[in-house]
């Protein structure tokens, strides 16, 4: 680590170090050291641009993130390491640091603001939404998508309180089946009476009903515990399961989620051992798993 008063003292000298700044692009328009290059550490072509940006493995080399409790610097330091670069050292405390000191910037346009907290009801966008399913028996499985027919989110300044989705199971596939001939045979199956009897009961619909906060969780990971009532085959059951909630860049709400059910809850007994003897190659697994991604307008 280099403190910004000897970084400051290095950038004064007769040989000044090469000084990368390793956040995003737009991080670095808006505010950066002067004189210093731009080679974002979370982008997969940092390592190429190495060599084009500093040829000489033996410079010295200065690297900063954004703060002590980002990081980027540190792990833009290891990477230079393991490539060979042989005199690198990260700023302490990042920019965040070297402006608490009082050091120049150059700075451009700043940052654009966040997008307002999303307030009352949200269309899900179905097109840019996706529902995965999974089912499986003991040594194989089949994968894949069922349309969302429907569906809105309901905010209240920002928080998650309720919505609805509408999936249409007549438009259901099977994705790892897709050009066989076995694929309608197993979608033809799925829509029959003993499974999804999609006949009577075409569609599914979950229902929302609460939405916590998780304690502790952070962007990227699981931050909301959902209730929900979930109908399949005009049964009405809860689940529970967690998501992961936040904002699109441009502003729209977005949440991914994976969990499992027990179908047999809602009398989808095909091949359950739960209710048939003797079941051989015909045994299902009770669990159905989905993959949930919802995007609104």
């Amino acid at each position: 680590m280099i403190r910004s008063s000897d970084l400051a003292a290095e950038l004064k000298s007769s040989t000044p170090p090469v000084v990368v700044d390793v956040r995003l692009a737009d991080d670095f328009t808006a505010c950066h050291l002067d004189g210093a290059l731009n080679n974002a550490v979370f982008e997969v072509a940092f390592n190429e641009r190495l060599p084009v940006q500093i040829p000489d493995c033996s410079s010295i080399v200065r690297i900063y993130g954004a703060s002590s409790s980002s990081l980027e610097g540190r792990m833009a330091v290891e990477k230079l390491q393991r490539a060979g670069y042989s005199n690198v050292e990260e700023l302490e405390g990042g920019l965040e640091a070297w402006l608490a000191a009082g050091l120049p910037v150059v700075k451009g346009p700043a940052l654009p603001p966040s997008p307002a907290l999303p307030d009352g009801r949200l269309e899900v966008d179905a097109e840019a939404s996706r529902v995965e399913w999974t089912g499986r028996n003991l040594l194989n499985k089949h994968h894949g998508c069922v349309a969302l027919k429907s569906g809105h989110l309901d905010f209240d300044h920002g928080r998650l309180t309720g919505g609805e989705m509408v999936l249409d199971l007549t438009r259901l596939d099977c994705s790892d089946l897709s050009g066989s001939a076995y694929h309608d045979v197993l979608v033809h199956h799925l829509h029959d009476h003993d499974f999804f009897d999609v006949t009577l009961f075409p569609e599914a619909r979950l229902v929302i009903t609460s939405a916590i906060p998780l304690a502790g969780s952070g962007p990227g990971s699981s931050n909301l515990r959902v209730t929900a009532d979930l109908t399949i085959k005009g049964q009405t059951h809860p689940i529970e399961f967690d998501a992961a909630s936040g904002f699109t860049p441009d502003g729209h709400a977005a949440a991914q989620a994976v969990f499992s059910i027990d179908r047999t809850r809602w009398g989808i007994l095909y091949g359950s051992g739960k209710f048939f003897q003797r079941l051989a190659g015909h045994l299902v697994n009770d669990l159905i798993a989905f993959e949930v991604k919802i995007v609104t307008r």
